[in-house]
């Protein structure tokens, strides 16, 4: 077990590209971390920083209160999942799990013992004397993982591990993980560009944008209260509608603050013939593309007849024409406000 802290950590390449810049984070012993963002956003560098597989430009990293900035990463004590799995090729399933055992003179006994454990919990028993290249992908990512739990690291540290696979595979190999670290409470940090995946595995989420920490917090944290205009747009799905706001009766501080207004699409229904709630927003939005998904339906289209565009989530099917006029309205408390120039959050409750 093993707490991570990382201290103005940053990475440059040329002393002029910053791919990481000012970040500081405290994770707890046994915590899953999720770090999250767009492509390019510096969460797989940090990963690597993390792991000694990329030099520290600025700041410290320090694992089980240990600095560890200048230790290889065989020293660090952790043990790294890839998305590719980097198997052996030409080693048996067995002789993948048991390889990094022997490499640190583990007897015999001890590694039939761990090796028969793990795959035992993966159910890859079966496997044991296959080539990876006769498992499925799915197979060889339960390979990549006990490899890495076999050794009993304190931090796991997952790289993009499920970006390879099926999304119906991915879904099942969501909840093995969980489910893997319920059982052994290891010190993870796991990246992902998927908001959805780092939604349902993360104990707290850590946004990414430009090699900088958005915000920190857990899942709902961030979905109900995003602190920043990028945070509330990246974090649910459908994204959240935007639109341009003036704030008038508030303060003195801040009357007549430019700003943008966010509705999430699950926060807007279509009005009742009787809504007449001073406690609403009222809106008229023109369809454009109807969007049936089984359990709800997904409306596009824009507000008014050419305003911003809109997208709505109601439940259940509904037959609704294109370039069809429709009244909708949201709760005042549903509403997210941010100061147009800084993008942060402007709490006006």
């Amino acid at each position: 077990m093993a707490t991570i802290s990382l201290d103005k950590v940053g990475k440059s390449y040329g002393g002029t590209i910053k791919a990481v810049q000012d970040i500081s984070i405290d994770i707890n012993d046994g915590e899953f971390i999720v770090l999250v963002g767009p492509s390019g956003c510096g969460k797989s560098t940090l990963l690597r920083m993390v792991a000694g597989l990329e030099s520290i430009t600025e700041g410290t990293v320090n694992i089980a209160g240990r600095v560890v900035n200048q230790l290889e990463p065989a020293e660090r004590d952790i043990a790294m999942v890839f998305q590719n799995y980097a198997l052996y090729p030409h080693m048996t399933i067995k002789q993948n799990l048991s390889y990094g055992l022997k490499n640190r003179k583990f007897d015999k006994e001890e590694i039939e013992r761990r090796v028969k454990k793990v795959s035992e919990i993966l159910f890859i028993s079966d496997y044991l004397d296959r080539k990876p290249r006769q498992l499925s992908g799915g197979q060889r990512q339960r390979v990549a993982m006990g490899r890495a739990i076999v050794r009993q690291p304190a931090v796991f540290l997952f790289d993009e591990p499920l970006s390879n696979l099926d999304a119906k595979l991915r879904v099942q190999m969501r909840a093995e993980i969980r489910k893997l670290h319920r059982q052994f409470n290891t010190t993870s940090i796991y990246v992902t560009h998927d908001q959805l995946e780092a939604m349902t595995l993360a104990d707290r989420l850590v946004v990414m944008n430009g090699g900088r920490i958005e915000q920190v917090g857990t899942p709902m944290e961030l979905y109900e209260r995003p602190q920043t205009l990028f945070v509330a747009g990246f974090i649910g799905s459908p994204a959240m509608n935007f639109f341009d706001a003036h704030l008038i009766n508030y303060s003195d501080k801040m009357a007549g603050s430019e700003l943008i207004a966010g509705l999430r699409p699950q926060d807007i229904r279509l009005a009742r013939n009787d809504e007449t709630d001073d406690d609403t927003i009222k809106l008229t939005m023109t369809t454009k593309f109807i969007e049936p998904v089984g359990s709800e339906t997904h409306i596009y289209g824009v507000l008014d007849d050419a305003g911003p565009e809109v997208t709505v989530i109601v439940p259940g099917y509904l037959a609704i024409a294109l370039d069809e006029k429709l009244d909708l309205v949201a709760d005042r408390k549903a509403l997210h406000l941010f100061d147009r120039n800084t993008s942060r959050r402007v709490n006006t409750m």
